[in-house]
């Protein structure tokens, strides 16, 4: 049994923020914190008070965190960047809206003695005496403190009081890992109510010391135990009232659901899992039917999520083009009309969705990858529609004329063209590249749809039913917000954004292969015509093409592909190389190309393709890969052994215990991740039984008028259909969970202590 927890995130958009800029306005950007551990970054949406990013993360973290920080920054080029506001939400408050805490929060002034982070090492012990106990604590080290100096280091040292007697420890220069051993006793009277407080600071010559956090020890508590040992998480000074502002920085609009999860053992899952497998294998020969039932009882609201759970379980079992093969057919049988095939929101288009994002991430980023550079940077005035045309100056050396619209509208149509040209020439030369499964899925969907509507007048339905997926569902919505899918690290400013929009509804009018409906809806799209005309001919033959795989064909394409570990991240990297010593020391950067898998991490001089990834992707693939790795260590040294000792720690054995622990835990979701069978099966399980009221529904109807909750005890009592055997499944995993948390240990804290603020 393991415990899991995850963050589902959206920063939606910031209003009313303050201006950092001598320009009246600001550059603003959103940092998320789990613990005062970085983990997100968004992009820089310039020149505005009201800013818009749109993006979602989700992060799998452990169960013990605390609380997740948004913090709002000013991106400055030429200094530091500003601090506009937080909003911090602890565990308890997520854990408190079971349907995710959104809306809009005021951002909070950021509190120095609040932005306090590490952990304290302490010894506690009360000791006999003739006359009266002592009160014995032992400061032994510190890890992770706040870096309060500009060298990125503090000078911290620890004062201890108690009942009005103040003790402290040496200061250690230049760390942010210290090493005290120092050891400071009080007396100690029976009943004593007064608390122990031990406090980090900074240590500063000029300017007042900073606070570091502070740790306050309930001496009762400490009496009834006697000794205690442990790491202390340090806590913000808050016995002071602060002046918020609350409502003066602004306000940030969020989205944030937590979910926390107990995996039982594979064993657990397994007849849940063989009976959904079993459903896809008979197809529509199966006589439960379980599949539809499932999509039958899935609100919309929801229905992306099943769709992604279910998707990556068969996709792990093997299954996954013939669970897509079932819903093809469920979505063909209940469709009279051919132009209405997989334009709405059912559990096929989801799923379809959610596999190319799944098995064909990297296949579009090979062939959108360089259109979407150029685009960004030529940064070229794109419009079509007369009515939206700005008209500028051209010319140089002081000659400067007008341009006509008739001129912008012919210029923007011939970069247009260009782009679309290339993307289609890039795509029919891809039909290699496309992954074995995603080709002999789309096979299938073709083949589906020409038997359902056969005849000359449904020709090109078979296509279109392809394009839906290809080009209006994955390349389209990949254009119009390449950020979303990876391919830039930064959203497009207003003048690319609309290049990006016009060329995404020029991908989809070739995607409906010209249709009349396409072209009356915007005719200000007819220069580019031509172009589209041309593209329909291509994109037929590239389909034509592309599913055209047999199964020899699509066995040795796989396993050709199994042989070679898929890549987790890849991109460029910076190494950094000092040379000299003292004040000699000069400092040089190497850009160098990594590719990491779960087995290598790998280096060249040259890219095989061109993607930026920021730290904290890397950090979250590097703990993905080794998550598996039983010589994982459980400390490390953040900081180079120099000269004769560690520089973050100052301790002088190289080969000693690190002074960190290992954060191995935190990571980012992404559509590459090693898949979680046993998750994504208890998650298919938390789904069914919140449907479960609607499922006994169906089956009393099937049943003809059954009493709740009678369904065999065992298989061999009666014969049973699918959905008899998937209630009595569920009741069985309901049994389990039960059992586990009977037979786990009461949760509580580590320490017998009480951490007080």
């Amino acid at each position: 049994m393991a415990k899991r927890s995850s963050l589902s995130i959206r920063i939606v958009e910031g209003k009313n923020l303050p201006a950092k800029d001598i320009t009246g306005s600001s550059d603003p950007y959103c940092i998320v914190k789990v613990d005062n551990e970085p983990i997100i970054r968004t992009a820089t949406v310039w020149k505005t008070l009201c800013p818009f990013w749109g993006e979602e993360y989700q992060v799998h973290l452990p169960p013990t965190f605390h609380s997740v920080a948004f913090y709002v920054m000013d991106e400055d080029a030429l200094s530091r960047d500003d601090v506009i506001g937080k909003v911090c939400l602890t565990r308890d408050t997520l854990a408190s809206h079971p349907k995710g805490f959104s809306g809009w929060a005021h951002l909070m002034e950021v509190d120095p003695d609040e932005e306090v982070q590490g952990e304290i090492h302490l010894r506690l012990e009360v000791l006999p005496g003739a006359r009266a106990c002592r009160l014995r604590c032992s400061v032994l080290e510190a890890r992770d403190l706040a870096p309060k100096d500009r060298n990125g280091a503090s000078d911290p040292f620890v004062r201890v009081r108690y009942k009005g007697r103040t003790q402290e420890t040496s200061i250690v220069k230049k760390s942010c890992y210290p090493r005290w051993n120092e050891t400071f006793e009080f007396e100690l009277e029976e009943g004593a109510a007064e608390a122990l407080c031990v406090e980090a600071w900074d240590w500063d010559l000029v300017s007042r010391n900073d606070f570091l956090g502070k740790v306050v020890i309930d001496v009762q508590r400490l009496w009834a135990a006697q000794q205690e040992e442990g790491w202390f998480r340090l806590q913000p000074d808050q016995s002071k009232s602060r002046r918020r502002d609350e409502g003066n920085l602004g306000s940030l609009q969020l989205e944030v659901r937590l979910r926390d999860e107990t995996v039982l053992p594979s064993s657990c899952y397994q007849p849940l899992v063989q009976l959904l497998c079993h459903e896809v294998k008979l197809g529509m020969q199966g006589p439960g039917q379980l599949i539809p039932l499932i999509e039958e009882t899935t609100s919309t609201e929801c229905r992306q999520d099943v769709a992604t759970n279910l998707l990556k379980l068969f996709l792990g079992q093997g299954l996954a083009k013939d669970f897509l093969d079932l819903l093809f057919q469920l979505e063909l049988s209940r469709t009279s009309e051919a132009n209405t095939l997989f334009r709405s929101n059912s559990l096929a288009s989801k799923s379809m969705e959610s596999f190319l994002k799944v098995a064909g991430m990297r296949y579009l980023h090979s062939v959108l990858g360089p259109i979407i550079n150029k685009v960004f940077e030529e940064k070229k005035y794109v419009e079509l529609d007369p009515s939206k045309v700005e008209v500028k100056d051209v010319g140089c050396s002081g000659l400067h004329r007008p341009q006509t619209e008739a001129e912008v509208l012919e210029q923007s149509a011939h970069t247009l063209r260009a782009h679309l040209g290339a993307l289609l020439s890039a795509l029919c030369r891809s039909v290699r590249a496309c992954p074995a499964v995603v080709r002999a899925t789309f096979r299938q969907l073709f083949r589906r749809v020409r038997e359902r509507f056969p005849g000359a007048q449904h020709e090109n339905v078979p296509f279109i039913a392809v394009t839906s997926f290809l080009c209006l569902r994955f390349f389209s919505p990949a254009i119009m917000s390449p950020k979303l899918f990876h391919l830039r690290e930064r959203h497009a400013d207003a003048r690319t954004s609309r290049t990006l929009l016009l060329l995404a509804k020029a991908v989809q009018n070739v995607g409906n292969m010209d249709a009349p409906a396409s072209r009356a809806k915007e005719a200000w799209m007819e220069p580019l015509q031509p172009t589209v005309r041309q593209g329909v001919a291509q994109l037929k033959d590239f389909i034509t093409k592309l599913v055209d795989i047999e199964e020899k064909d699509e066995l040795d394409l796989q396993r050709t592909l199994s042989l070679q570990a898929p890549p987790v991240k890849e991109g460029p990297l910076f190494i950094h190389r000092t040379k000299g010593k003292g004040p000699l020391m000069s400092s040089s950067f190497k850009k160098l190309y990594f590719s990491l898998t779960s087995e290598a991490l790998s280096f060249a001089k040259t890219p095989s393709s061109k993607c930026v990834n920021e730290l904290n992707q890397w950090l979250s693939a590097l703990r993905k890969v080794s998550i598996n790795n039983t010589g994982l260590l459980g400390s490390y040294h953040p900081g180079v052994f120099r000269g004769d000792k560690w520089s973050c720690c100052h301790q002088r054995e190289k080969t000693g215990r690190g002074c960190d622990k290992t954060r191995s835990r935190v990571t980012l979701q992404e559509w590459n991740d090693p898949l979680d069978h046993d998750l994504e099966a208890q998650l298919i399980y938390r789904h069914l039984l919140s449907v479960e009221a609607m499922l006994w529904e169906k089956h009393r109807e099937l049943s003809g008028g059954a009493e709740a909750g009678t369904v065999p005890a065992s298989p061999g009592d009666a014969p049973e259909d699918s959905l008899a055997r998937l209630l009595r499944v569920l009741r069985g995993l309901r049994e389990a969970h039960s059992s586990s948390l009977a037979s786990s240990p009461t949760s509580g804290p580590n320490c017998l202590l009480e951490l007080q603020t």
